[in-house]
């Protein structure tokens, strides 16, 4: 399998006022934030990238947020061209670009620039957002998805035709031949971010692209997985293993109750308070997702598993120790020895059919030598197992076959 490390870059203070009540204002004004604690953070990631090559890992990914600590990467194209300038192996993951926000030609110059500079190592990762990123470009929510799909569009032609023209409802370009031309040709590899939605897989499976499948429940998983698969085949594609990277969350250390000594506050502090910056209303109060178990988008899902594809955010906000206690306990985290660790994983990517892997180990802006230390383990103790063994069946595409 091949095996890569999720980085969100948080900002690396603890707001220690906002746990009790789980809720951090929105905006975070001027004075919460500290120059010197932001540059800290950056330098200090960059190591981290470094130490995941010497490691062994193949490649790091990075995200795009806006307006809050929980992840300074505003460009995820900017964190991957100075990771391209302290690597020389390892692969960079845009998980990704929220193409509805954004100038979509810019995108395409940007990533077509780190590729380059990286000699074909980005993989491009192109994803929606959340509501807080809309208002802050203040974009309609309700546009989101023509947005994105016309931006895709754009984008190959950007990369792979010689010139090239569009009218489309957002946007417009006249006789276009873009420099840098991606390293990699024709393009990069595009990885999509499933939530759940069948819009989402539907369009995915259309254009043969590869899927990155979160930790849902395993019923969940199988739901999507199937359906990417039957969708895929109806436009003549076949799923394959090596086209699915299952996301989760681990740490390794001696046991579970090691694990959850060292790493719990930090998974708790992430789940209860940083995540859910900007989406809440003033006062911490949920308002309505919009994603109900009866939503049209998760029809082909199986009625035990439409509750777990609704994603109760009031419900995660909630979570307590001993919930992390139990999901640990239970094998729904993999926290604990590195055995323990390289099963589960092992385990949820043979069941999802994944023969990638996109791992999570430093939620809630743990301090970068925990970081570090955390990835020289990872990397010396379970790694190589991850990387001897080879994801070959899809168990969801043979079950709707």
């Amino acid at each position: 399998m091949k095996v890569y490390i999720f980085d969100l870059l948080p900002y690396d203070r603890h707001f220690e006022e906002s746990k009790a009540e789980r809720y951090l204002p929105y905006p975070l004004p001027r004075r919460h934030f500290d120059a010197e604690i932001a540059a800290r953070s950056y330098a200090e990631h960059i190591e981290a990238w470094k130490e995941m090559e010497r490691a062994g890992f193949d490649g790091v990914a990075f995200t795009e947020h806006h307006n809050t600590p929980h992840g300074l990467m505003n460009s995820p194209n900017m964190m991957a061209a100075v990771a391209a300038q302290h690597t020389s192996r390892l692969e960079l993951l845009l998980l990704g670009n929220l193409l509805p926000l954004h100038n979509p030609l810019r995108i395409a110059e940007e990533l077509a620039m780190v590729d380059c500079l990286s000699r074909g190592r980005v993989i491009s990762g192109f994803a929606r957002g959340v509501p807080r990123e809309y208002k802050t470009y203040r974009v309609p929510m309700a546009e989101s998805r023509a947005r994105f799909e016309e931006a895709y569009e754009i984008i190959l032609k950007a990369w792979t035709e010689e010139a090239f023209s569009y009218e489309g409802k957002f946007w417009n370009f006249q006789d276009i031949a873009i420099w840098p031309r991606p390293f990699r040709q024709p393009h990069p590899p595009v990885w999509v971010p499933f939530t759940g939605s069948k819009e989402t897989i539907e369009w995915a499976a259309a254009r043969n692209l590869h899927a990155v499948i979160p930790d849902f429940k395993r019923g969940l998983t199988e739901d999507m997985v199937g359906y990417f698969a039957k969708h895929l085949a109806k436009h003549g594609h076949r799923i394959s293993s090596d086209r699915l990277c299952f996301f989760t969350d681990a740490y390794v250390a001696d046991d579970k109750a090691a694990a959850l000594s060292e790493y719990g506050p930090y998974y708790l502090y992430f789940q209860q308070v940083l995540w859910h910056h900007g989406s809440l209303e003033p006062g911490g109060k949920m308002p309505p997702s919009g994603r109900t178990p009866d939503s049209p988008s998760f029809d082909y899902v199986r009625p035990e598993n439409k509750q777990a594809a609704a994603m109760d955010r009031e419900k995660i906000r909630n979570m307590t120790m001993a919930d992390v206690e139990r999901r640990v306990g239970d094998g729904e985290l993999a926290f604990g020895s590195a055995k323990e660790v390289a099963e589960r994983l092992i385990a949820t990517a043979e069941h999802a059919g994944a023969n990638s892997l996109l791992v999570n180990v430093n939620l809630g802006a743990r301090p970068n030598a925990l970081f570090i230390e955390q990835i020289r383990r990872f990397g010396r103790e379970v790694l190589p197992k991850l990387k001897a063994h080879q994801v070959k069946r899809v168990p969801a595409a043979e079950a709707t076959a």
